[in-house]
């Protein structure tokens, strides 16, 4: 009579697999990087490569699919992809539109970084470093601009961040990126609160403009003038103004709502950009007196000031 096989594994363990749950895994994120050739994508694609992404230059858009499913098979270490695709495709590039609708359907989360710049700081851009515009041909640089523009239309309404270049410094390009990428909840909106001065122009990337110049101007103040909203006798002087606090605490309860509904719609980024004469006093302390209400509320917020130094 021969002998039972001995027992190798011991008892319960398939109760205990089939009750176990399977570890998480994270969803991988994917960001597409595009817009106005000059603007600074090499720029911001070094910052992500910095920030350990897996960055792709310059691919064509029917390449973005199978890339993405190789990131999502079981075993890719790749968590976090980021594709840079512009107009140096060509004809490739009229793919795009149609490769992201894809995406969607199949139930791939992506966001659309879209940078841009004034005409005049990408002309002055590009004769600085003697290089013609991909889509310039035979004409000027402003004609391959225009062109260009006309090609990025549909996706620059789509984009989920842009990024206004024309007065960033490199340096500032990649704190934005870094801002826009930050990690944080699924949920998460990121307000970008920005002290601007109206003499050196509106920010195109604003969302919301507040302006501030019906406060009196600390300015005219002998002991205030040499300082700026980040000083605490002027953040003082600008905040006891009659109506500077009801019109922070009216402003910001206005926000509430709107907020709200860009995280409906699918927004995660907006900029608001509070202005006054020359952006070194009132506009910066009531930029950050409605940064700090939006982080006591719970939002996530960056404080910056655009135009400190310029006087």
């Amino acid at each position: 009579m021969s002998e039972p096989d001995p027992i190798t594994v011991p008892q319960g363990i398939p109760e205990i697999e089939a009750t176990t749950p399977a570890p998480e895994q994270s969803e991988p994120e994917v960001l597409i990087i595009t817009g106005m050739s000059g603007a600074g994508r090499s720029r911001a694609a070094g910052v992500l490569e910095d920030l350990d992404w897996f960055v792709v230059d310059n691919l064509p858009p029917m390449m973005i699919v199978p890339l993405v499913d190789l990131m999502t098979r079981a075993g890719s270490s790749v968590e976090r992809l980021a594709v840079v695709v512009d107009v140096r495709g060509r004809e490739y590039f009229a793919e795009l539109a149609r490769v992201l609708q894809h995406l969607r359907d199949a139930g791939v989360n992506y966001r659309i970084l879209f940078l841009d710049a004034r005409d005049d700081t990408l002309v002055r851009r590009y004769e600085s470093v003697r290089r013609p515009h991909p889509l310039q041909g035979e004409g000027r640089i402003l004609d391959g601009i225009g062109e260009e523009r006309r090609a990025l239309a549909s996706i620059a309404e789509r984009a989920d961040v842009v990024i206004d270049t024309s007065e960033l410094s490199v340096h500032d390009l990649a704190r934005e990126v870094r801002a826009a990428v930050a990690d944080g909840a699924p949920d998460a909106l990121r307000v970008n609160v920005l002290a601007f001065g109206f003499k050196y122009g509106i920010p195109l990337d604003a969302d919301h403009v507040v302006d501030v110049r019906f406060l009196a101007n600390p300015y005219w103040i002998t002991e205030l003038r040499h300082l700026t909203g980040r000083d605490a006798p002027v953040r003082e002087y600008v905040l006891a103004r009659p109506g500077a606090q009801e019109f922070v605490d009216r402003y910001v309860a206005a926000l509430e709502p709107v907020l709200a509904g860009y995280l409906a719609e699918e927004k995660r980024y907006v900029t608001i950009a509070v202005g006054c004469t020359g952006g070194k006093h009132r506009s910066v302390a009531i930029a950050g007196e409605i940064a700090q209400r939006l982080r006591d509320a719970g939002q996530r917020v960056s404080l910056t000031a655009r135009d400190l130094g310029k006087e």
